[in-house]
């Protein structure tokens, strides 16, 4: 397995999620993996992953599945503070997977995004429904 650092922020109900690991996998890392709805959130530490990853809080939001809407939260004038501030009382607001490395971080949907945050990738790999993808040259 390789030295390189890759932190997946995942929900093993989401098929995106489970494809993205194992595209890490494949690519032959051991990633850090952190079950988001167990584990929760901070505001502070979305308020930095999403600056990583170059995403406003209402860019990271999951409207499906969700309480946003019921939450009042899909209205224009909803400032980043208040999503913020809800993703930390409510996980379920945040889009899935996240993925760290010392790349950068990035939202990785579709999964294939996450090719482009590892030192290597597999030639091609079978998503669950039988897609298969293969990295950007």
């Amino acid at each position: 397995m390789s030295d390189f650092p890759v932190t997946v922020f995942h929900n093993p109900a989401c098929g995106t999620s489970r494809n993205v690991l194992e595209m890490v996998r494949a690519a032959g890392h051991e990633p850090e993996v952190i079950e988001y709805l167990k584990a929760g959130w901070t505001a502070d530490q979305l308020r930095a992953l999403f600056a990583e990853a170059g995403l406003t809080p209402r860019e990271a939001m999951r409207e499906k599945g969700s309480p946003a809407a019921e939450l009042g939260l899909l209205d224009a004038g909803v400032s980043d503070e208040a999503i913020l501030g809800a993703m930390a009382e409510h996980p379920i607001l945040v889009n899935r997977p996240i993925v760290k490395t010392p790349r950068g971080a990035a939202l990785c949907r579709p999964s294939e995004k996450v090719f482009d945050l590892l030192d290597a990738a597999p030639a091609s790999f079978t998503k669950e429904d039988g897609e298969v993808v293969r990295p950007k040259d």
